[in-house]
């Protein structure tokens, strides 16, 4: 097995995923639960991620790569480098806590959760009825809940502030994108102002653990966000799919991936995509990234010829029931109208 700082730190159920892998026993953790892992082998081509400079933000060059690939790489962001790192740096302390330390440390408005991504509005893990987990540790937690509360653990409190400020810097990032992105789509500003709002722009930080097999640390899914925004440490993993073909997100010092969700797909008419990516885990080192997801205002009527009204409570609502009940998000299919739906 690959080495591991503080091994044990580790949820029980992720190690024992880990410990059969090592032994060459079959694990429920892989690909096969997952059709769509399998479906290509990724391209390692030179970064072919288009690139957005932020300071020359241009709505036609923006809306171009959204429609095209739902993803871009951002440059010129203004977030201090130094900043990036002391999050990665304290993430990996408080993931190196032991698990029971983490999962006394790690309440209200914090979560601490394992084994799958998907979450209710309280940050409760959701585990559908497929006996599959994802090899994946994180905490989520909402930025104006932590903006008000104080820890009293020093180093969580630390954290809590490094946070805070990121918080601002995404916020703001997130603002003049969408901003942008409601120029090119010829949206009226004000009735869009709504279907962005900072109070609900949630972080998660996650940890994966190297696995002897390469095995998939996150499934190929969708975000349900309008908006999400990563950053992410030199291990690398992330690989988004364009046209049935998968490509490596090669990381990059000093630049954030920027990529389309469910909302902004509806809110665009399907003009741009949300885009299909996966986290694929390292032989041997373990992955940090830290992800800003940002969402319409509470109660925002969400209209589109494509789909029935809708709230992303609705929303998010519908994609819970999928995953107790089938195993996995079905997402924007639920809401289609049915002349729209595809033969």
């Amino acid at each position: 097995m690959a080495e591991i700082s503080n091994f044990e730190s580790y949820p029980p159920l992720i190690l024992h995923h880990l410990k059969s892998m090592s032994n060459g026993e079959s694990s429920q953790t892989g690909n096969k639960t997952d059709p769509d892992d399998d479906i290509h082998e990724c391209c390692y081509m030179d970064d072919p991620i288009p690139v957005i400079d932020f300071l020359c933000l241009d709505p036609d060059k923006l809306g171009e790569t959204c429609k095209e690939w739902g993803v871009f790489r951002l440059v010129n962001h203004g977030v201090p480098v130094c900043l990036l790192t002391q999050i990665q740096e304290h993430a990996k302390m408080l993931f190196s806590l032991s698990f029971e330390s983490k999962q006394e440390l790690f309440n209200s408005p914090l979560s601490y959760f394992w084994g799958t991504p998907a979450l209710t509005p309280s940050g409760t893990a959701l585990f559908g009825g497929r006996p599959s987990i994802s090899l994946v540790e994180g905490i989520s937690f909402q930025l104006n809940e932590i903006s008000s509360s104080q820890a009293e653990n020093p180093m969580l409190e630390t954290f809590r502030m490094l946070m805070e400020e990121y918080g601002r810097h995404l916020a703001r990032l997130a603002t003049n994108i969408f901003q942008a992105m409601v120029k090119n789509l010829n949206l009226d500003p004000e009735n869009s102002s709504s279907n962005l709002s900072e109070s609900a722009g949630t972080m998660r930080v996650y940890r994966y653990p190297p696995c002897p097999n390469g095995a998939t640390g996150l499934h190929v899914h969708t975000d349900s966000s309008v908006l999400s925004i990563l950053s992410q440490d030199q291990v690398g993993g992330l690989e988004v799919f364009k046209d049935d073909e998968c490509f490596q997100v090669k990381p990059v010092p000093d630049t954030l991936i920027v990529n389309i969700g469910d909302m902004m797909q509806a809110i665009s008419n399907d003009e741009f995509k949300s885009v299909k990516h996966r986290v694929k885990s390292s032989r041997e080192k373990e992955r940090f990234s830290v992800c800003y997801f940002i969402f319409p205002g509470e109660g925002r009527l969400i209209r589109s010829s494509k789909y029935k009204p809708f709230t992303y409570t609705d929303y998010q609502t519908q994609v819970q029931l999928d995953i107790k009940t089938t195993g996995s998000k079905v997402g924007l299919e639920r809401f289609r109208l049915l002349a729209d739906q595809p033969c």
